[in-house]
């Protein structure tokens, strides 16, 4: 390593350390220790007051004002005995991060003091402006307004000397300019539309919730490191580095002894987030070099969310208290593995039955394999769509290597599962269905009452897979708001509920006894969405070519996929449920064509800087050094033996001179291709120009950059290679 790297990563180390719990404490001792919830609830609110609230949180009652000023109070009592002296209504812009306004708790006493206050109209409702952020035309920043609202089924907490709200971000007209409002109204069309279809099975259910596991990898690097790398700090990812001759080919990082110091980090996020209340349950070594992954037990899906935008928070902030940070981006370095964020993704009633696993009875099964079928069928018909929801700039580098999936949607189901939907097809209704008086409704599919679907294989290979007792959506990337995902997810399943629902009383309308109106419809949808069922390899050329004959969305383009937002039956879709309108899903796509163009501009100028103020100097110093030695050759040898002796340095000064023209030539050709995209108008046309025009210019500069790192002496080359970055120290 060369003197200037080591001066650098020397830095790293000195921090202050930080503050831990004693080794005495359980986490269940200080789990949601700086969260307002229930139990803060009982304890700080009148008893009216938490009764009312807790209305509101479990049954979606109508937030009454009238409590408001006591909730606030309550609130505002609790947390400035944790020495808390602001408060922020914490909200998820279009950014894929989390926005926070901080306000002290005071006002003036009208006797030339100040007094520490917080009413009820603070908590609820704020307008932060925010005229900035991302909104795809919705808002002009001379038109400022925005606001941000409470969202009370999401618990407030305490980071630092901060009150932080979870809140909706929406504009003046009154569209969502966020991801938690068209999230919460998804989960509420799947709850309605759901609750309908169960009803088939039981009259007592009131609620259905939906359930998200996430796992969240990451990678590790040493800060001081990560400082001496421009392209990491710029762009979250490097955009030249060769292969190190030891990478994960051996695959001993997999599950291996987590090395100390990461170990340190891994405890302190932890009892940060235990105190938080994010019940993070599961860490380990992932297959690349660095990389690591943390999960935690399965929440509700908005709590959920909001949790996982918060430990990507503090994992970042805590990473920096040992020495390191923390890269989200979804593949930071090529050759190895990327990193995802698996959507573990369920849907379960208040009466404690998960609609997504099989039951102890035939009519269980019927319920759990209802809910199976219409699931495949939302996904189905909105595979593009979903696709859509989980593509993006960084993650598009990571779908279709080796471990992530392909950017083709599918779902494996494994055999058993699959053996069960394809007997209940090709089976006549009077083979299937039987009633036995009191003792209720019989299916005649030996396999139904014996379903042991954990028994099952996995295909990592697949995006949507069945992995017993829920879907685990494997193609979301780990820098990315989990939401976007779950909005499209929700809602397509919220809509094929919908009409699952229509058309089975319909046939009963007609006559037909409720259980083979179901097993109808169901026969028709496993027909209807078999295409998207794929048990095999995701990765192969077949694969790709029997997908295009079974009609799915195949395109590669992260621009042109974004297209399927506004496609009229996604528009339909979402309208018809009431999560967003067409106005909305327009200028969402406005979002992320823009925020596309930019993250590829930003990579071919940070590529650029690099090129021309350390690759192409360095190399040309170091070619310098061999011509040198060349002339001194010859004036110490005969020209026979100076030639024969000069040989190998002649042909690498060669070598370095094609490189560096070739290198210098493309940068060139890469500014001029960005001027011209840059005149165009329309985001949509300008993101395809710089996905088919630009980012190529990207890997093929890289390619030559590679080669001179490993021509150029190492002692002279200025950036941390991938033998130093990968390894923790």
């Amino acid at each position: 390593m060369s003197k200037l790297r080591f001066r650098v990563v020397e830095s790293a180390f000195h921090k202050k350390p930080a503050e831990v719990v004693s080794p005495s404490e359980r986490p269940s001792e200080y789990f949601a220790k700086y969260v307002f919830n229930r139990e803060k609830m009982f304890k700080y609110l009148p008893s009216k007051v938490y009764s009312k609230l807790i209305d509101v949180i479990d049954n979606g009652a109508a937030l009454d004002r009238s409590i408001a000023d006591a909730v606030a109070e309550g609130m505002k009592r609790w947390a400035t005995e944790l020495g808390v002296t602001h408060y922020t209504h914490w909200f998820q812009p279009l950014t894929e991060g989390t926005a926070e306004k901080h306000d002290a708790f005071v006002e003036h006493d009208g006797k030339g003091g100040m007094l520490e206050e917080f009413s009820g109209k603070l908590l609820i409702q704020q307008e932060p402006d925010a005229s900035s952020f991302p909104n795809g035309g919705i808002r002009n920043t001379f038109e400022a307004r925005g606001y941000s609202a409470w969202d009370p089924s999401s618990p407030v907490f305490v980071v630092d000397d901060t009150l932080c709200i979870p809140t909706i971000f929406i504009a003046y007209t009154g569209e969502s300019l966020d991801y938690k409002a068209p999230l919460l109204k998804a989960l509420r069309a799947v709850n309605k539309a759901a609750v309908d279809v169960c009803h088939y099975f039981d009259a007592n259910v009131k609620k259905v919730v939906a359930y998200l596991g996430w796992e969240q990898e990451y990678f590790l690097v040493d800060e001081g490191l990560y400082a001496a790398r421009p392209d990491l700090l710029l762009t979250g990812r490097t955009l030249m580095g060769h292969e190190a001759s030891k990478n994960q080919q051996l695959e001993d990082h997999y599950f291996g002894a987590i090395p100390t110091r990461v170990a340190a980090f891994m405890k302190d996020l932890e009892i940060q987030a235990l105190e938080l209340g994010i019940p993070v349950k599961t860490r380990h070594n992932e297959v690349a070099p660095n990389q690591f992954e943390l999960a935690p037990i399965y929440e509700e899906c908005n709590l959920a969310v909001d949790h996982n935008m918060l430990i990507m928070s503090l994992m970042r902030k805590v990473a920096r208290n040992h020495g390191f940070r923390v890269l989200l981006h979804e593949k930071p370095f090529k050759g190895v593995n990327g990193s995802g964020k698996h959507n573990n993704w369920s849907l379960g009633t208040d009466t404690g039955v998960l609609l997504m696993a099989p039951g102890k009875t035939a009519e269980d099964n019927l319920r759990f394999i209802t809910f199976v079928v219409n699931t495949l069928t939302a996904v189905y018909k909105h595979n593009g769509l979903l696709k859509a929801s989980i593509m993006s700039a960084t993650n598009a580098h990571r779908l279709g290597a080796n471990e992530a999936p392909p950017a083709i949607i599918s779902s494996f189901l494994g055999t058993q599962l699959s053996k069960v939907l394809d007997h209940l097809e090709e089976s006549a209704n009077e083979d299937l269905i039987s009633l036995a008086g009191k003792q209720g409704m019989k299916l005649d599919i030996p396999q139904i009452p014996e379903l042991l679907i954990d028994n099952t294989d996995r295909n990592r290979t697949s995006p949507f897979a069945f992995t017993g007792n829920r879907f685990e959506f494997r193609a979301p990337g780990s820098e990315a708001n989990c939401a976007s995902a779950m909005i499209a997810l929700n809602t397509a399943v919220a809509e094929q509920l919908i009409i699952f629902k229509k058309e089975v009383d319909e046939l009963i309308e007609k006559g037909e006894p409720k259980i083979s109106a179901i097993i109808q419809i169901l026969r028709k949808y496993i027909k209807i969405c078999k295409p998207i069922r794929f048990d095999g390899n995701g990765y192969s050329d077949e694969w790709k070519a029997e997908a295009a004959k079974r009609g799915l969305d195949c395109e590669t383009s992260c621009p042109v996929i974004f297209d399927n937002y506004l496609k009229p039956e996604s528009i339909k879709m979402f309208e018809s449920t009431g999560v967003m309108t067409k106005k909305e899903l327009e200028a969402r796509n406005e979002v992320k064509w823009d925020m596309y163009t930019k993250k590829i501009q930003i990579e071919a100028r940070v590529l650029g800087d690099l090129v021309m103020n350390h690759v192409v100097p360095v190399a040309i110093e170091y070619q310098s050094k061999l011509v040198d030695n060349v002339y001194k050759m010859k004036s110490i040898f005969s020209e026979e033996e100076a030639a024969k002796l000069s040989a190998e340095n002649i042909a690498i000064i060669k070598k370095i001179a094609e490189h560096t023209s070739y290198i210098k030539e493309q940068v060139d050709a890469m500014v001029e291709a960005r001027k011209v995209a840059n005149k165009i108008e329309s985001e949509r046309e300008k993101a395809i120009a710089y996905h088919d025009n630009i980012a190529p210019y990207l890997e093929q500069i890289r390619y030559h950059i590679d080669k001179l790192e490993l021509i150029v002496d190492d002692q002279m080359w200025t950036l941390p290679k991938y033998r130093e970055l990968l390894f923790v120290r």
